[in-house]
């Protein structure tokens, strides 16, 4: 299966574009380093993001069925650490949305949202502890999610650098 931007080799240099030494520009924006993962372990990474979390509290049908509660980062801002291998993807619909999840214990700690597939909507429940000072949720109505989109003035700029 293809992983897109999960395959060893993005893995190796760090996806979006990152290597091990940076946190690319995400560093220097006042922004907090976490690092989180699946619930077995099979899959880590780290995410640059601020403290105080913009959770969105979609209502979409699978957003339902999973309780998927995430906030928004620009790619470059997220680095998978180890699991590249133990990844698979859910697609459905307009495929775009790339719901990714540990092959083992089923957690999806992140994916690539339909509304911003230029960056990852982060799971806060599998951040580690101690990086989050507060959580801010938004409801967003997945239901009608071209209107919905089309009337948020922020969403489709969470993911930009």
């Amino acid at each position: 299966m293809d992983l897109g931007p999960f395959s060893a080799a993005a893995l190796r240099r760090g996806v979006g574009g990152k290597t091990e030494k940076s946190g690319g520009d995400c560093e220097y924006r006042s922004l907090v380093k976490h690092t989180g993962g699946c619930h077995c372990g099979a899959v880590r990474f780290e995410v640059w993001a601020s403290a105080d979390l913009h959770v969105f509290n979609c209502n979409c049908s699978i957003c339902t069925k999973k309780q998927n509660r995430h906030f928004i980062v620009p790619a470059s801002c997220f680095k998978l650490l180890k699991g590249a291998d133990n990844l698979t993807t859910y697609t459905f619909n307009t495929h775009r949305a790339q719901h990714t999840f540990c092959k083992t214990c089923g957690v999806q700690s992140f994916y690539t949202p339909r509304s911003n597939p230029d960056g990852y909507g982060i799971a806060p429940h599998c951040l580690d502890d101690g990086t989050v000072k507060t959580i801010i949720t938004e409801d967003f109505n997945g239901k009608e999610w071209e209107k919905a989109v089309g009337e948020h003035e922020t969403i489709r700029d969470m993911s930009k650098p």
